[in-house]
């Protein structure tokens, strides 16, 4: 990391003092050994942030945020990070809130905002579909206007906590004549509308984080519309844009790091020494730790780049290395676990070995190359940014 100024280390000090004092140990612990959150969990916490004013670090002040730059919101998501404390809501405060902010009508701000901020309401992110994740722009989710309501027909996929979630942000098609990205509106749907069901998807780590949303003849009032009709893939384009800035997740892989390093010590040889005496685990440490200096070097030059095509082939370097290197991390930790990382959870979660949730937690893993845009969406990114700007 780059040296920092007085005023980034004074934050970096005051954030480590709340954390210290408000961030629940269980939760931490849990968090820690790789299971997910509870909904309780994120509320909790979403309202401990908002109650010291930190509850959404990348909006203005004017609107509830915190008014931080992108240097001293990378602090607090990285000392966030080191000691396994959950985010500010990602759906709601990353995602959503900066969409309605910049392109909500103000009866809207006023509406969703201050619920947004204090858990009052929780969304998930409606965009995924049966055959269109990459090409979302060729998503069929249908939304016919019928008087002050736009009727919904379809179905989304891999929804993450739909099944606690409250309310639902979604892309649809309320144009099939046009343009497949000039057809699309973003809607705001309540997951308790009739004609809604919520499927379970139990993902390749025998746990349940993912759901398929079935929309039957849901009305929708166009009063939750957001921006202008037809104009959501604009918004969209937005919102991920937002998400992948925050996405190489350096202080994450630190994080994970740290843990095969203490798992490694503990974990005995034959010969009387642990694992991470075997110069094999130091060589894998040492590489990793290397690739993540690298990276973090290439974050914050980004973040000071005033070239807006510049910022958005540096994002997905970040998403791709950042991707890349937490897997590697997720392997080496699925390695030290042996035969205890097998094990799936079953009614009453896992046992006291804190190696067998390792497992799941490295099968989860292979999805960080798939979402906010897979890899291969962001190579054709930088593939693009580099032809246009070849002289």
């Amino acid at each position: 990391m780059t040296r920092e100024s007085a005023t980034l280390q004074a934050l970096r000090a005051e954030i480590r003092a709340f954390l210290d004092a408000e961030l629940d140990p269980d939760l931490r612990a849990r968090l820690r050994r790789g299971e997910f959150p509870k909904r309780s969990d994120l509320v909790n916490w979403q309202r401990k942030l908002h109650q010291r004013g930190w509850g959404a670090p990348n909006w203005p002040s004017e609107f509830g945020g915190t008014g931080w730059n992108d240097f001293e919101q990378l602090v607090f998501l990285e000392e966030c990070s080191a000691v396994c404390a959950p985010a500010p809501h990602v759906f709601n405060i990353t995602m959503l809130g900066p969409v309605l902010i910049r392109f909500g009508a103000p009866a809207q701000r006023d509406e969703w905002l201050p619920r947004l901020l204090s858990a009052d309401v929780l969304f998930c992110q409606g965009f995924s579909e049966p055959g269109s994740g990459s090409d979302l722009a060729s998503l069929r989710t249908s939304a016919k206007r019928d008087g002050e309501d736009y009727v919904v027909n379809g179905q989304k996929i891999w929804t993450t906590a739909a099944h606690y979630a409250d309310w639902i942000f979604c892309l649809v098609r309320t144009d099939p004549q046009a343009k497949k990205q000039k057809g699309i509106s973003f809607l705001l749907i309540d997951l308790k509308s009739p004609g809604i069901t919520v499927r379970p998807i139990i993902s390749i780590d025998g746990r349940h984080s993912l759901n398929e949303v079935f929309f039957d003849n849901v009305r929708v009032p166009a009063g939750q519309r957001v921006g202008e009709e037809n104009h959501g893939w604009d918004y969209a384009r937005f919102l991920l844009g937002n998400e992948r800035a925050s996405i190489a997740g350096v202080a994450r892989s630190r994080e994970r790091l740290r843990y095969a390093r203490e798992l490694a010590g503990a974990a005995a040889r034959g010969d009387g020494g642990t694992l991470a005496d075997d110069p094999w685990f130091q060589a894998r440490v040492l590489r990793l730790e290397a690739d993540l200096e690298a990276l973090d070097r290439t974050q914050y030059r980004m973040l000071g780049d005033g070239d807006p095509a510049g910022r958005v082939a540096g994002a997905s370097v970040l998403k791709v290395k950042g991707t890349e290197l937490f897997q590697r991390v997720q392997d080496l930790l699925v390695e030290i676990s042996g035969t205890a990382g097998l094990r799936l959870p079953d009614a009453h979660g896992f046992g006291p070995d804190v190696r067998e949730p390792l497992g799941v937690a490295h099968l989860y893993s292979r999805a960080a190359s798939i979402y906010g845009g897979t890899n291969e969406v962001q190579k054709n990114i930088l593939a693009k940014h580099v032809f246009d700007t070849t002289p």
